[in-house]
This record gives C-alpha cells, structure tokens and sequence, in this order.
C-alpha cells in the first residue's frame, strides 16, 4: 500500500516535471514555427497580389473547335494561326490591357471575319461567332511563363457547336504571337516587375494556392453554377498535347503538300502513269 503510494506520488511530480519542459518546449517551438508561418503567409500574400495584377492586365484568346475530330481540331489551329497572323501586330502595339481591351472591342467584326474567311476557304461552312467575355481560366503552364487561376477578360472564337477541345493563350501582353509565327519572343513588358516575377515562378504550391481560393470564390459567387470550377476533360487533353500542336500541324502541312506534289500521278510497273494518260486510254475505250 506504501509502496503504491509512493508510486503515485512519483508519477504526479514527474508528470508535472514533463507537462512544464512541455510548455517550455512548446514555446521554444512555437517560436520558429510561428515566424516561418509569418514569412510564408506574407510570401504568400505578396504572390497572392501579383497574381491579381496579372489577371487584370492580361487579355487572352480562347478558341473552341467545332468538335474534336482531327480535322476539326486542325481547322482550330488554323484560324487560331490566321487571327494571330492578321490581328497580332494590333495587340503587339498597345501599352495598355485597357487600351488592349478598346481595340479587341472595335476588331471583333474584323477578327470574326479572318477566323470566317480561314473556315471557308478549308471547305467548311461552320458559321464564326467572337465575342469579348470575363470568364474563369483554371492555372495554365506555357512555355517559359504559367497563368494564375482565375476571371479573365478574353476574346472568345466559337466555331460551328463549338464542342470541341479548346485552345486558349495571350493576346496582351502579346505572348503567344510566337505560337503562330517566328517573329520574336514573349513580351512582358506591360507586366510590373512583380507580376512577370510572378508568372515565371516555380512556386506551384502557391499557385495551387491561388487556385483553390479562386475557385471557393467562383463557386460562393455563384458565377460557376453553384459548382466548383476544375478543368474539363478538353482543357486537360489541351494542357497536354498543346505544345506539340505547332510541331503536329507543321508535319501534316509538309505531308499535305507533299501528296499535292504527287497529285495526279500514279506508278504502275515501274512506269508513271499519268491523269492525262488515264483521261487518254477511258477516251480510247469509249470510242471502241
């Protein structure tokens, strides 16, 4: 019973013994711990601001294919390359996204009419709509830079049902002028030195991140439907093949002119048979 006594009596004094090198410990801890905490939350902060900037001074293109079949997804690039081609030197011009904005908003008949012209002249009669839209952007990674989730004003290029994979870049700054031509490299100037700081980080948890609060505010707002934002099965397929879709057009442009140069010609035991010579020999069985 003594003994048992004492044994108590020692627990308590060393468990009391434990409970303050505990606290101390703690607080010794909680030190640390709490300016690592400080620093990152104001790391993430500063990230967080630049982030906004960038969706404020940033107008992309978005392009919608017809539907995602090869030659549908490659009449896509195709316009997407014509719209560059005839309406980038506009963009590359402006200092301003406002002024950016203002010259996206009067063009829009005359980019409606280049992404039309491209649709005809590839033999399709899918009617062209454009249109200017604030509309939500999951994070997107490019070459050398990545966008931060959330609204964006866009130039938005529907072709035909428009139900098929998406293709969506940067008219201002112009940063994907590149993707169609070789005339330069991507011009961030119009960013501050924040935001491009921004845009070329690694910082992926912070812009997964960013992402996650864009969208719990997309979703609170109501903007998406009561659901939460993510990314379609298309844009996923896009963020993956994307950049191979110059190089994959480039090859098949070599091949389709290739077979032109082969057109109208065939082999036959060794010997080049002509249209002509075909045309000449149905005319000789005719006359017969």
């Amino acid at each position: 019973m003594r003994l048992l006594k004492k044994c108590k009596t020692l627990r308590a004094a060393l468990g009391g013994r434990l409970a303050r090198m505990g606290r101390r410990g703690r607080w010794e801890l909680s030190v640390p711990l709490g300016l690592a905490l400080a620093l990152s939350l104001s790391s993430f902060t500063r990230f967080s601001a630049a982030c906004a900037g960038v969706r404020e001074d940033t107008l992309r293109l978005h392009i919608l294919a017809n539907s995602d079949s090869e030659a549908d997804q490659e009449l896509k690039l195709a316009v997407r390359d014509a719209i560059l081609q005839a309406e980038g030197g506009m963009f590359a011009a402006e200092r301003t996204k406002e002024g950016a904005l203002r010259a996206a908003g009067a063009d829009l008949e005359a980019i409606r009419a280049v992404a039309q012209r491209t649709v005809r002249a590839r033999g399709y009669s899918y009617p062209v709509a454009v249109r200017l839209e604030n509309m939500y952007f999951s994070t997107r990674e490019y070459d050398g830079f990545t966008l931060p989730a959330g609204r964006y004003d866009a130039v938005r290029v529907e072709i035909g049902a428009h139900a098929g994979k998406n293709w969506f870049c940067v008219l201002f700054p112009p940063m994907c002028v590149p993707a169609a031509t070789s005339d330069g490299g991507q011009d961030m100037s119009a960013y501050s030195g924040a935001e491009q700081q921004a845009v070329c980080s690694s910082y992926k948890v912070g812009f997964a991140a960013v992402e996650w609060l864009e969208g719990l505010k997309e979703s609170l707002s109501g903007q998406g439907c009561g659901r939460w934002p993510r990314r379609t099965a298309g844009e996923q397929d896009d963020e993956a093949q994307e950049e191979a879709d110059g190089a994959e057009q480039d090859a098949r442009r070599a091949d389709k002119k290739e077979t032109a140069s082969r057109a109208g010609t065939e082999h036959s035991g060794g010997r080049t048979v002509t249209t002509a010579d075909r045309t000449q020999a149905q005319a000789a069985r005719t006359a017969d």
